[in-house]
């Protein structure tokens, strides 16, 4: 794929975009208060509960018809899902930009190579 195949945009300009996923990550940290001893078990256990949480309130959705704060019921918990997601990829040395850019880019490979259906991770 050639420079300008996500959107139209450069290279430079999409990781760019991507910069605040890195301020959003260096500031999760301030907040956060778990075992250090234990922190990958303890991260994605919480972002596998926040997931969850996120699964109930659609799912109540489901049940009982919609609520009317819906959509703040699930920004609340995607919040939260977030900041999980966002800890557990510093605690893996990561950045949440590369991540971000880098799925997008392999998304958009396999638009392009009509293989955004099927399963199996390299497609």
């Amino acid at each position: 794929m050639d420079d300008r195949g996500l959107g139209g945009a450069s290279y430079e300009q999409l990781t760019g975009m991507f910069e605040g996923f890195d301020w959003y990550q260096s500031k999760c940290a301030a907040t956060a208060i778990f075992p250090k001893e234990v922190a990958l078990e303890y991260l994605t256990m919480g972002l596998c509960s926040e997931a969850g949480e996120v699964a109930g309130k659609v799912k109540k959705k489901i049940r009982d018809g919609e609520p009317y704060n819906v959509k703040e019921q699930l920004a609340a918990e995607l919040g939260d899902v977030f900041w999980y997601l966002a800890m557990l990829t510093d605690e893996a040395g990561l950045n949440l930009s590369d991540i971000a850019f880098n799925n997008l880019n392999k998304l958009y490979r396999r638009k392009i190579k009509d293989t955004l259906k099927g399963s199996g991770d390299n497609r």
